[in-house]
């Protein structure tokens, strides 16, 4: 219930903000920019998801941007040079993606180091690797050069309405990035709200100490948590890499840790862990973008983005601390009237 409400205020704000910025610009509601959008709600909530189930257990993950530009050179790299197969190039990017999840939690749970120490070295290691890696050069495809089926899967649009009703009804081609979010989504959701393992997320987040009392193998939770985290980051990588067909690896995904914090933040995740539902990111998701979006729209300069994440972050952390404070006082008014 307590989610539910969080989730449904944040979609009066994004109607809201998404109404005033229509009236503003008309453009905002155009079938191409509804597209656009949609395409990259798919790109960055697939790893804003992920950054949620590490939130969620009092943790963080701060090396998901240079995860992303690490195994996105990978990729390129393995399909457009090598000449692996892009199948089995993808299994070796989430395998990599598996691996790195591991180390992270076995160096938080077993050596009983901070998250945000792990994780940041995470960071700096991964943005050195991928530079070292292509020796500071852009990676890219050799002019010419077409994956037909992985661009299909991962850049194309699809009309599912016009599909479904064998072209009856037509509507504007929805982004397979944005289909493939929300079908991550829906699995994720599973899992976090309908699974013992979900359960057990959100009790190691309440009090790790009291859940490992409770029976719950707290450290093996925490392991899976930055596993999934690290294996969805994977995806992203295959699908951001694909969308920009180049990667510069000394920016390449620069700040999207921040934004996938953003994004939990925004969508009810607690960053003291133990909160938050998988709708509330996909919207804080569509919030950010939207806010983006009402950046270009208007000619604000593109600078102006990263404020425009500080003070997302910054508003979401003071409004989860004000209902908190909230929520104990009716707590203690409902104990002290009994």
């Amino acid at each position: 219930m307590l989610n539910l409400k969080k989730d449904l205020g944040l979609l009066a704000l994004i109607v809201a903000v998404g109404t005033v910025v229509a009236l503003i610009n008309p453009r905002f509601l155009s079938p191409i920019n509804v597209a656009n959008t949609a395409n990259l709600v798919g790109l960055f909530g697939i790893f804003s998801i992920a950054q949620g189930f590490v939130i969620i257990t009092g943790g963080i993950e701060l090396s998901v941007g240079s995860m992303i530009a690490l195994l996105g050179v990978i990729f390129i790299d393995l399909i457009a040079n090598v000449g692996v197969p892009w199948p089995l190039a993808a299994l070796v990017v989430i395998a990599l993606g598996f691996l790195m999840g591991s180390i992270h939690g076995l160096l938080i749970t077993k050596l009983k180091l901070q998250p945000f120490v792990v994780t940041l070295c995470g960071l700096l290691i991964y943005r050195g690797i991928a530079r070292f890696y292509t020796e500071d050069a852009t990676a890219g495809f050799p002019f010419g050069v077409r994956f037909e089926d992985l661009e299909w899967i991962t850049t194309g649009r699809s009309d599912i309405l016009s599909a479904l009703t064998g072209g009856a009804v037509t509507s504007f081609p929805i982004p397979h990035s944005f289909i493939f979010m929300l079908v991550i989504a829906a699995v994720m959701w599973v899992v976090l709200h309908k699974s013992v393992f979900g359960r057990h997320l959100y009790a190691v987040g309440k009090n790790e100490e009291a859940a490992r009392f409770s029976g719950i193998r707290t450290d093996r939770v925490i392991i899976a948590a930055y596993i999934l985290c690290a294996v969805l980051t994977a995806i992203s990588a295959i699908f951001l890499a694909m969308y920009t067909r180049s990667i510069l690896p000394s920016s390449h995904g620069n700040f999207y840790e921040l934004y996938a914090i953003a994004a939990a933040v925004l969508g009810g995740f607690s960053l003291r862990g133990g909160e938050g539902s998988i709708v509330g990111v996909v919207l804080g998701t569509v919030l950010l973008q939207v806010l983006q979006n009402l950046v270009n729209l208007l000619g604000i300069p593109s600078s102006l983005n990263f404020a425009v994440s500080g003070s997302v972050i910054l508003f979401g952390v003071i409004a989860d601390q004000e209902f908190q404070k909230h929520r104990r006082r009716r707590e203690l008014q409902r104990y002290l009237s009994r």
